[in-house]
């Protein structure tokens, strides 16, 4: 690894630490779980480090990296019984979710800063036989660290965008002997192949992504169905919004709901009155559930928030009323989906990249999508390319995409039958993955 790049690079992450502990504070304001056990950012731990020998540490930085890792990990368990597991994180929200991965003898902590010092107090208190880093993260002390001291690291369902790689590229000195020092990169397709490849990546295999061999949760599902069932007027989703896609979003929600549209597939839904159809946002990140019901409210719309239901919307008189539905809590995505006729892909009407797309398509929920996926690129133009999902140039055009499937029986059932086909299509990511790991296992 480049000395120089490297010992610059060390040189800022020990300055950044006070401002790390700063901005953690701040961020605690929000979310309570980014003040529990700080120190470990810095490579201080409770546990006795005799009792934590013989652990593989899978890294899985926020929520969506865990959930990803969840099905991994317990294939691994299946393979390797009594395997036991070192899992960190980087946001509260994925530590919450590894949380509910714990078995006894594994063991949970932060992420360790990416300074020569906390890194190399990590790796000598637990001592890891192997490393599982999931997706993107690639940190150089930590790479440099571990190379050192002969532990292997393996880059799991490892996706590249176009962007980031550029982004290396440009810190070529510091980021491509980062790269080039893992074990092995096994990328979800080709074109993340060629990508880490031009960073000096070793990469083992093309495996596809991890995401497909996810189940929806059964029970969710079958409560938003019935749910759905029970509402009169079609539901259309926001799911995983991001920041300044809501408020267009919305534009066009209360556009549709108080003024009418000429769009004449969707004449029977709008109308020229409001609650002809229910509007659904589930924001990407929980910190900003109250900021997004603050936004409703401007826009001069009722707001309910999934959190006050006691059961089925449909019960409650103030869901009834409202005109967006807020989808304010963790790990029901698949009730959300089932709740829905159609959702729109956050993070993709802004230059975000978009968000997972997968996960509505296994749940029969069809997609439409904006311009920009190029986060999960090749994902997004199979599932145009299969029916899977539907792509638009705008929010104005996404609405109506959505809501004009939604009263279209006949391509309702197509699209939800393209979306379910894509889903079955792509699995086995997983077996392929076990079966390469057991060069380290």
């Amino acid at each position: 690894m480049n000395a120089l790049a490297l010992r610059f690079y060390s040189l800022l992450m020990w300055l950044g630490q006070p401002l790390l502990r700063r901005k953690l504070a701040r961020r605690g304001l929000q979310e309570p779980g980014y003040l529990d056990a700080v120190d470990e950012r810095f490579g201080r731990y409770r546990q006795p480090a005799e009792a934590v020998s013989g652990l593989v540490w899978v890294h899985a930085v926020s929520l969506g990296e865990t959930r990803t890792a969840a099905m991994l990990l317990q294939a691994l368990r299946a393979q390797h019984p009594g395997l036991r597991l070192l899992l960190t994180h980087g946001t509260a929200t994925g530590r919450a979710e590894g949380a509910t991965l714990m078995l006894p003898g594994d063991v949970q902590v932060w992420q360790p800063w990416d300074s020569p010092t906390a890194v190399a107090r990590f790796l000598d208190h637990f001592k890891p036989r192997l490393g599982l880093l999931m997706e993107t993260e690639i940190w150089p002390n930590l790479v440099a660290a571990a190379r050192a001291r002969s532990l292997p690291l393996v880059l799991v369902n490892g996706r590249l965008s176009e962007k980031s790689l550029q982004q290396a590229l440009r810190m070529a000195p510091l980021s491509c002997p980062a790269f080039g020092a893992l074990s092995a990169v096994y990328a979800q397709t080709e074109l993340d192949a060629s990508r880490f490849r031009q960073l000096g990546a070793p990469v083992a295999g093309v495996f596809g992504n991890l995401k497909f061999d996810a189940t929806p949760d059964a029970g969710q599902l079958a409560q938003g169905r019935a749910w759905r069932q029970a509402l009169a007027q079609p539901v259309l989703m926001f799911a995983s919004s991001r920041e300044g896609e809501e408020d267009e979003f919305l534009k066009k929600i209360k556009a549709l709901a108080y003024v009418g549209i000429e769009h004449s597939a969707i004449d029977s839904v709008a109308k020229s009155s409001p609650g002809a159809f229910k509007a659904l946002i589930v924001p990407r990140h929980p910190q900003r559930f109250d900021e997004v019901a603050a936004l409703v409210v401007q826009h001069g719309l009722r707001v309910s928030r999934r959190s006050t239901w006691a059961g089925n919307p449909g019960d409650h008189q103030e869901a009834m009323d409202a005109d967006v539905w807020l989808g304010d809590s963790l790990g029901e995505m698949a009730l959300y989906y089932g709740l829905s006729d159609v959702a729109l892909l956050g993070g993709s009407f802004a230059p975000l990249g978009g968000q997972n797309l997968i996960e509505a398509a296994a749940c029969g929920c069809p997609v439409v999508m904006g311009p920009h996926t190029f986060n999960f690129a090749e994902a997004a133009e199979r599932a145009e390319a299969e029916g899977a999902a539907l792509r638009v140039s705008s929010m104005a055009d996404a609405v109506q995409a959505g809501l004009g499937l939604a009263v279209n029986p006949a391509a309702m059932a197509q699209a939800v039958a393209a979306g379910l086909a894509f889903a079955a299509r792509h699995r086995g990511a997983t077996s392929k993955t076990l079966e390469a790991l057991r060069t380290y296992l």
